[in-house]
Protein backbone atom coordinates (compact mmCIF):
# COMPACT_ATOMS: atom_id res chain seq x y z
CA UNK A 1 0.00 0.00 0.00
CA UNK A 2 1.04 3.39 -1.04
CA UNK A 3 1.08 6.39 1.11
CA UNK A 4 -1.94 8.63 1.24
CA UNK A 5 -3.70 11.78 3.76
CA UNK A 6 -7.23 13.26 3.96
CA UNK A 7 -7.26 15.85 6.38
CA UNK A 8 -10.46 17.25 6.76
CA UNK A 9 -11.51 20.71 7.09
CA UNK A 10 -13.02 20.82 10.59
CA UNK A 11 -9.98 18.95 11.72
CA UNK A 12 -6.66 21.10 10.72
CA UNK A 13 -3.79 20.94 12.98
CA UNK A 14 -2.25 23.40 15.15
CA UNK A 15 -0.12 25.72 13.64
CA UNK A 16 3.43 25.08 13.68
CA UNK A 17 4.33 28.08 13.45
CA UNK A 18 2.61 31.41 15.12
CA UNK A 19 4.22 34.86 15.85
CA UNK A 20 4.43 38.23 15.53
CA UNK A 21 1.02 37.91 13.76
CA UNK A 22 2.10 35.00 11.84
CA UNK A 23 0.76 31.25 11.62
CA UNK A 24 1.09 28.58 9.53
CA UNK A 25 -0.63 25.52 9.69
CA UNK A 26 1.20 22.34 7.66
CA UNK A 27 -1.38 19.85 6.17
CA UNK A 28 1.38 18.09 4.47
CA UNK A 29 5.16 17.42 5.58
CA UNK A 30 7.85 15.29 6.91
CA UNK A 31 6.17 13.29 9.43
CA UNK A 32 3.11 12.68 7.37
CA UNK A 33 5.62 10.38 4.43
CA UNK A 34 6.53 12.89 1.97
CA UNK A 35 9.43 13.41 0.41
CA UNK A 36 8.94 16.05 -1.98
CA UNK A 37 6.10 18.03 -0.62
CA UNK A 38 5.63 20.57 2.20
CA UNK A 39 1.94 22.05 1.89
CA UNK A 40 0.18 24.43 4.15
CA UNK A 41 -2.08 27.19 4.91
CA UNK A 42 -0.76 30.34 6.52
CA UNK A 43 -2.36 33.33 7.51
CA UNK A 44 -1.03 36.79 8.64
CA UNK A 45 -3.10 39.84 10.57
CA UNK A 46 -3.10 42.90 9.71
CA UNK A 47 0.44 44.43 11.36
CA UNK A 48 1.92 41.24 11.20
CA UNK A 49 5.20 40.09 9.82
CA UNK A 50 7.49 37.35 8.80
CA UNK A 51 10.77 38.71 8.44
CA UNK A 52 13.26 38.33 5.73
CA UNK A 53 14.54 34.83 5.06
CA UNK A 54 16.17 32.28 2.56
CA UNK A 55 15.14 29.17 2.23
CA UNK A 56 16.92 25.52 0.72
CA UNK A 57 13.71 24.70 -1.11
CA UNK A 58 10.85 26.14 -3.63
CA UNK A 59 8.26 28.37 -2.59
CA UNK A 60 5.27 28.77 -4.55
CA UNK A 61 1.84 29.95 -3.41
CA UNK A 62 -1.75 31.39 -3.91
CA UNK A 63 -3.54 33.96 -2.18
CA UNK A 64 -6.69 32.42 -0.59
CA UNK A 65 -8.34 35.55 0.86
CA UNK A 66 -7.37 39.32 2.15
CA UNK A 67 -3.93 41.42 1.08
CA UNK A 68 -0.25 41.05 2.16
CA UNK A 69 2.69 42.58 1.41
CA UNK A 70 5.57 40.97 0.03
CA UNK A 71 9.54 42.27 0.01
CA UNK A 72 11.77 40.59 -2.33
CA UNK A 73 14.98 42.19 -3.66
CA UNK A 74 13.48 43.47 -6.59
CA UNK A 75 10.90 45.42 -5.30
CA UNK A 76 7.78 44.92 -2.88
CA UNK A 77 4.31 44.47 -3.87
CA UNK A 78 0.62 43.70 -2.86
CA UNK A 79 -0.78 40.95 -3.61
CA UNK A 80 -4.66 39.69 -3.53
CA UNK A 81 -6.82 37.30 -3.78
CA UNK A 82 -5.89 35.13 -6.68
CA UNK A 83 -2.34 36.28 -7.12
CA UNK A 84 -0.14 33.22 -7.16
CA UNK A 85 4.12 33.52 -7.24
CA UNK A 86 7.13 31.61 -7.27
CA UNK A 87 9.88 32.48 -4.91
CA UNK A 88 13.10 30.43 -6.18
CA UNK A 89 15.40 28.56 -3.79
CA UNK A 90 18.12 31.00 -1.77
CA UNK A 91 15.61 34.41 -3.16
CA UNK A 92 15.37 36.55 0.66
CA UNK A 93 12.02 37.72 0.94
CA UNK A 94 9.60 38.94 3.64
CA UNK A 95 5.64 39.12 4.21
CA UNK A 96 4.15 42.41 5.95
CA UNK A 97 0.17 42.28 6.97
CA UNK A 98 -1.68 45.36 5.67
CA UNK A 99 -5.71 45.94 5.45
CA UNK A 100 -8.58 45.38 7.01
CA UNK A 101 -8.60 41.56 7.60
CA UNK A 102 -5.27 40.31 7.22
CA UNK A 103 -4.31 37.49 4.29
CA UNK A 104 -4.75 33.89 3.65
CA UNK A 105 -2.67 31.83 1.28
CA UNK A 106 -1.95 27.96 0.40
CA UNK A 107 1.87 27.32 0.26
CA UNK A 108 3.93 24.60 -1.40
CA UNK A 109 7.35 23.80 -0.42
CA UNK A 110 9.45 21.61 -2.44
CA UNK A 111 11.68 19.38 -1.43
CA UNK A 112 9.73 18.85 1.96
CA UNK A 113 11.91 20.92 5.17
CA UNK A 114 13.53 18.86 7.24
CA UNK A 115 12.92 19.56 10.91
CA UNK A 116 16.69 18.35 11.46
CA UNK A 117 17.97 21.22 9.36
CA UNK A 118 16.20 24.09 11.05
CA UNK A 119 13.64 23.32 8.32
CA UNK A 120 15.61 24.56 5.97
CA UNK A 121 15.26 28.17 6.62
CA UNK A 122 17.53 30.74 7.55
CA UNK A 123 17.04 34.55 8.53
CA UNK A 124 18.78 37.62 6.78
CA UNK A 125 19.50 40.87 6.77
CA UNK A 126 16.25 43.12 6.68
CA UNK A 127 15.31 43.95 3.34
CA UNK A 128 13.85 47.31 2.48
CA UNK A 129 10.19 48.21 2.94
CA UNK A 130 9.24 50.49 -0.02
CA UNK A 131 5.92 51.31 -0.90
CA UNK A 132 4.25 48.58 -2.59
CA UNK A 133 3.16 47.96 -6.06
CA UNK A 134 0.60 45.97 -7.59
CA UNK A 135 1.94 43.11 -10.05
CA UNK A 136 1.07 43.40 -13.43
CA UNK A 137 0.84 40.05 -15.26
CA UNK A 138 1.70 41.96 -18.76
CA UNK A 139 4.69 43.36 -17.47
CA UNK A 140 7.78 40.49 -17.95
CA UNK A 141 9.48 41.64 -15.46
CA UNK A 142 7.11 40.69 -12.93
CA UNK A 143 7.95 37.29 -14.22
CA UNK A 144 7.33 35.06 -11.03
CA UNK A 145 3.95 36.25 -10.53
CA UNK A 146 0.50 36.13 -11.72
CA UNK A 147 -3.28 36.20 -11.19
CA UNK A 148 -5.97 33.46 -10.83
CA UNK A 149 -10.08 34.34 -11.45
CA UNK A 150 -12.19 31.47 -11.62
CA UNK A 151 -13.76 32.93 -14.68
CA UNK A 152 -10.67 31.42 -16.18
CA UNK A 153 -11.45 28.17 -15.85
CA UNK A 154 -14.37 28.92 -18.56
CA UNK A 155 -13.43 28.00 -21.91
CA UNK A 156 -16.06 29.93 -23.48
CA UNK A 157 -14.27 32.89 -21.76
CA UNK A 158 -10.58 32.09 -23.94
CA UNK A 159 -10.96 34.06 -26.92
CA UNK A 160 -8.56 37.35 -27.76
CA UNK A 161 -11.39 39.63 -27.26
CA UNK A 162 -12.32 37.83 -23.89
CA UNK A 163 -9.02 37.48 -22.30
CA UNK A 164 -7.85 39.83 -19.79
CA UNK A 165 -3.90 39.57 -21.22
CA UNK A 166 -2.85 38.42 -24.41
CA UNK A 167 -4.14 34.88 -25.10
CA UNK A 168 -0.43 32.86 -24.82
CA UNK A 169 0.37 29.71 -23.50
CA UNK A 170 0.81 31.63 -19.97
CA UNK A 171 -3.44 32.20 -20.48
CA UNK A 172 -4.33 28.65 -21.94
CA UNK A 173 -6.65 26.21 -20.51
CA UNK A 174 -6.34 22.08 -21.20
CA UNK A 175 -9.60 21.12 -21.72
CA UNK A 176 -10.44 17.40 -21.71
CA UNK A 177 -13.06 14.96 -20.59
CA UNK A 178 -15.45 17.08 -18.25
CA UNK A 179 -12.21 18.62 -16.71
CA UNK A 180 -9.79 21.92 -17.08
CA UNK A 181 -7.01 22.76 -15.99
CA UNK A 182 -5.33 26.01 -15.99
CA UNK A 183 -1.72 26.24 -15.26
CA UNK A 184 -0.19 28.80 -12.19
CA UNK A 185 3.45 27.69 -11.44
CA UNK A 186 5.12 25.98 -13.80
CA UNK A 187 9.04 25.75 -15.52
CA UNK A 188 7.52 28.33 -17.97
CA UNK A 189 7.88 30.99 -14.34
CA UNK A 190 10.55 29.64 -13.40
CA UNK A 191 10.08 26.32 -11.12
CA UNK A 192 11.94 23.73 -11.45
CA UNK A 193 11.11 21.60 -8.66
CA UNK A 194 7.21 21.68 -8.55
CA UNK A 195 3.91 22.96 -10.04
CA UNK A 196 0.60 24.93 -8.96
CA UNK A 197 -2.19 24.96 -10.95
CA UNK A 198 -6.15 24.80 -10.57
CA UNK A 199 -8.16 22.32 -11.73
CA UNK A 200 -12.04 22.00 -12.33
CA UNK A 201 -14.72 19.27 -12.92
CA UNK A 202 -18.06 19.79 -15.00
CA UNK A 203 -20.96 18.07 -13.30
CA UNK A 204 -19.75 14.79 -15.74
CA UNK A 205 -16.10 15.54 -14.90
CA UNK A 206 -14.16 12.03 -14.15
CA UNK A 207 -10.88 11.15 -14.04
CA UNK A 208 -10.07 7.28 -14.04
CA UNK A 209 -7.30 5.51 -11.74
CA UNK A 210 -3.77 5.94 -12.11
CA UNK A 211 -0.59 6.68 -10.93
CA UNK A 212 2.50 9.29 -10.96
CA UNK A 213 6.06 9.42 -10.34
CA UNK A 214 5.80 12.44 -8.34
CA UNK A 215 3.46 13.34 -5.29
CA UNK A 216 0.66 15.51 -5.53
CA UNK A 217 -1.75 17.57 -3.17
CA UNK A 218 -5.10 18.87 -3.60
CA UNK A 219 -6.81 21.83 -1.87
CA UNK A 220 -10.10 21.32 -2.26
CA UNK A 221 -11.79 24.79 -2.89
CA UNK A 222 -15.62 24.62 -4.49
CA UNK A 223 -18.18 22.14 -4.92
CA UNK A 224 -17.85 17.95 -4.25
CA UNK A 225 -15.40 15.47 -5.54
CA UNK A 226 -15.52 11.43 -4.56
CA UNK A 227 -11.73 10.71 -4.30
CA UNK A 228 -10.37 7.35 -4.60
CA UNK A 229 -6.93 6.57 -3.42
CA UNK A 230 -5.58 3.03 -3.34
CA UNK A 231 -9.49 1.64 -3.32
CA UNK A 232 -10.23 3.57 -0.33
CA UNK A 233 -13.25 6.45 -1.10
CA UNK A 234 -13.55 9.55 0.13
CA UNK A 235 -16.11 12.69 -0.43
CA UNK A 236 -14.07 15.46 -0.08
CA UNK A 237 -15.48 19.34 0.37
CA UNK A 238 -14.69 22.93 0.72
CA UNK A 239 -11.17 23.34 2.96
CA UNK A 240 -10.72 19.18 2.56
CA UNK A 241 -6.91 18.65 1.84
CA UNK A 242 -5.88 15.32 0.18
CA UNK A 243 -2.37 13.95 -0.71
CA UNK A 244 -0.99 11.40 -3.02
CA UNK A 245 2.48 9.70 -2.72
CA UNK A 246 4.34 8.29 -5.37
CA UNK A 247 2.62 5.68 -6.65
CA UNK A 248 -0.56 5.88 -5.24
CA UNK A 249 -3.19 4.88 -7.63
CA UNK A 250 -6.18 7.51 -7.37
CA UNK A 251 -8.72 8.96 -9.44
CA UNK A 252 -11.84 11.84 -8.97
CA UNK A 253 -15.50 11.93 -9.87
CA UNK A 254 -17.66 14.76 -9.59
CA UNK A 255 -19.99 14.17 -6.95
CA UNK A 256 -22.49 17.45 -6.93
CA UNK A 257 -24.75 19.41 -8.43
CA UNK A 258 -22.34 22.18 -9.67
CA UNK A 259 -18.66 22.01 -10.91
CA UNK A 260 -15.66 21.01 -8.52
CA UNK A 261 -12.67 23.18 -8.14
CA UNK A 262 -9.25 22.69 -6.47
CA UNK A 263 -5.91 24.07 -6.41
CA UNK A 264 -3.35 21.13 -6.96
CA UNK A 265 0.26 21.08 -6.74
CA UNK A 266 3.14 18.07 -7.99
CA UNK A 267 6.50 17.73 -6.82
CA UNK A 268 8.71 16.73 -8.18
CA UNK A 269 8.23 18.82 -11.56
CA UNK A 270 6.40 15.34 -14.25
CA UNK A 271 9.04 13.83 -16.47
CA UNK A 272 8.26 14.50 -19.95
CA UNK A 273 6.99 11.60 -20.81
CA UNK A 274 5.38 8.54 -19.07
CA UNK A 275 4.10 10.99 -16.20
CA UNK A 276 0.17 9.37 -15.69
CA UNK A 277 -0.01 5.67 -15.61
CA UNK A 278 -3.97 5.13 -16.02
CA UNK A 279 -5.03 1.96 -14.61
CA UNK A 280 -7.40 0.88 -17.64
CA UNK A 281 -4.63 0.81 -20.15
CA UNK A 282 -2.44 -1.53 -18.86
CA UNK A 283 -5.65 -3.78 -17.74
CA UNK A 284 -6.54 -3.97 -21.17
CA UNK A 285 -3.13 -5.88 -21.99
CA UNK A 286 -4.07 -8.62 -19.97
CA UNK A 287 -6.88 -9.51 -22.71
CA UNK A 288 -4.21 -8.63 -25.70
CA UNK A 289 -2.23 -11.99 -27.02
Amino acid sequence: MTAHLVRRAADVPAPDHDEHGYRRRELVGETDGSVHTGFGVCELRPGGRVGAHVHSYEESFHLLDGTVILDVPEGSYLLEEGDYGLLPTGVPHAWRGVGDTGARWADMLAPVPRARYGYDTQPVPDLPARDPVRIDVRDPRTRSFGHFEPAQMDPGKQSQDLLAVSASMRTALLVYSGITVKMMVDADLGAVASTMFMVQYAVDGVAGTHDHPFEETYLILEGVVEATFDDARYPLGPGDLAWAGAGCVHGFTNAGAGPVRWLETQAPQPPSRHSYRFTRDWDYLRGVR
